[in-house]
């Protein structure tokens, strides 16, 4: 897609500013912007549904790299390439809500999450929180994700298994220790079962939490979690923090020395919980799969995990993996950042416009929805020549310099850039470590698994 000229800045003055995500913008004022408005009543929503990839390439095809669709109720404006990426992530100048795009999602389960905050409290709450992202309490996390990734791996070989499920329920059982700080077991498995009721009622077509509903399940998961985390909170201030990430937030302090708010605290902890083990359950999915697909890749990692951790000891047990020799493992983060490419985790990010701006040539107005399509770009061959193949090879340092800062972009960018990012990185080395030492990775010959594309990719088969 042909790279677009510098997007113009806001306008100061609009007609119409929202302070809600539920304040909707007249179908009028998207008049001039090319798109499609669907079937009556539905929209787009099922074709939508159906090919999330295949839907958003032939609306960029058809109408261009600025488009609008009607789906879910409401009209939304698509910014398609990496200079809208760029417009949008980066956000000089404080266009776009990310609590506003993200509202219609996440507003009944998971609201005030540090992703659904913008701008002055955001940065405020993101340097407090940053604290559980510090070296020591890194280096705790990595003790407690080597431990528990060694005990339940070496479970795993012998036959046919289906990884999603096993790594799915791998990662709950990790948030539960590293970032809560509580031993496996019933507690755990409790806290496990409200955040996964949780996660499955922000994607439920009813949106109520009507009786026998994915809504009312995730309601009430967030009733306990709230009512646990609160308490916990508390004990935690009075008994002084642990080196588990609950406890380096529950007693974070703000520029002026004061503690975040209670309340804050636990709406920080459920959507990090959600955001954390969904993604990183999808990622390492996509990455377990593209090494069985390419087994010379994987004999490639296998030889550096080796080379680093010396390999299995002479009872034939895989080494752990040093916190210090994380970043030597640089083929395998290459590999990794290719699958983020190839299957981001996060297919798609919504905004919405607080004040109108230009960019492609149109004049978008204040209160549009608006989004960008991350896997629509990081298949792009303008940025990635034939992107439909498996080359961690792009991310050597002078090919990364040399393309467009925004064009690879799972983690988000700008204010907003993932928080946990250098925890995901370490999680997925320390589990390739010990899947590598330990096993190969096989699949069928002529297996292609399909794809759940939409809103966190996942394998409808769990991956075979």
């Amino acid at each position: 897609m042909a790279s677009l000229a510098e997007p113009k800045p806001a306008r100061e003055a609009d007609a119409f500013s929202p302070s809600h995500w539920s304040e909707r913008i007249s179908p009028e004022a998207l008049e001039h912007i090319p798109g499609d408005a669907g079937l009556p009543i539905i929209g787009n929503t099922f074709r939508m549904l159906a090919d999330p990839h295949g839907y958003a390439r032939y609306m960029a095809e058809t109408y261009g790299p600025v488009y609008k669709s009607r789906a879910f109720g409401m009209w939304n404006v698509m910014l398609i390439g990496a200079d809208a990426n760029e417009l949008l992530l980066f956000d000089r100048d404080k266009i776009f809500s990310s609590e506003q795009g993200w509202g219609p999602v996440l507003d009944n389960l998971f609201p005030r999450g540090l992703m659904l905050m913008d701008f002055d409290h955001h940065r405020a709450d993101r340097r407090a929180l940053s604290i559980a992202f510090k070296p020591e309490p890194m280096r705790h996390y990595a003790g407690s994700l080597n431990r528990g990734i060694a005990e339940t791996v070496k479970h795993w070989g012998g036959s046919e298994m289906r990884f999603y499920p096993a790594i799915k329920q791998l990662t709950l059982d990790l948030a539960a220790e590293s970032f809560i700080g509580i031993p496996w077991g019933p507690e755990a498995d409790h806290i496990n079962r409200a955040f996964v009721d949780m996660v499955q009622a922000s994607v439920a077509p009813i949106r109520r939490p009507l009786p026998f509903t994915a809504m009312k399940r995730g309601v009430d998961g967030r009733a306990f979690l709230v009512d646990y985390f609160t308490r916990e909170t508390h004990r935690r201030r009075a008994e002084g923090g642990g080196q588990d990430m609950f406890s380096q937030f529950a007693t974070a302090t703000r520029e002026d020395g004061g503690l975040l708010p209670v309340d804050e605290v636990v709406d920080h902890m459920n959507f990090l919980m959600m955001a954390a083990h969904d993604t990183i359950t999808s990622s390492a999915t996509s990455l377990v799969y593209l090494l069985a697909k390419h087994p010379a890749w994987q004999e490639k990692l296998r030889q550096e995990v080796v080379a680093v951790t010396g390999g299995p000891d002479a009872s034939g047990n895989p080494r752990l993996l040093d916190y210090g020799d994380l970043g030597k493992l640089e083929l395998t983060e290459m590999a990794f950042k290719e699958a983020l490419r190839f299957i981001p985790p996060v297919p798609s990010l919504p905004r919405r416009a607080l004040k109108s701006f230009e960019f492609g040539g149109y004049e978008i107005p204040a209160g549009t929805p608006c989004g960008i399509n991350i896997h629509l770009v990081h298949h792009s061959e303008e940025h990635w020549p034939d992107p439909e193949r498996f080359d961690p090879m792009r991310f050597t340092p002078d090919l990364v310099k040399e393309r467009h800062k925004y064009a690879w972009v799972p983690f988000g960018g700008g204010a907003h850039m993932c928080l946990g990012l250098h925890f995901a990185y370490m999680q997925v080395k320390i589990l390739m470590a010990q899947l590598l030492q330990r096993y190969s990775m096989e699949i069928e010959e002529g297996y292609e698994p399909k794809w759940q594309p939409w809103p966190i990719p996942k394998p409808r088969d769990g991956l075979k």
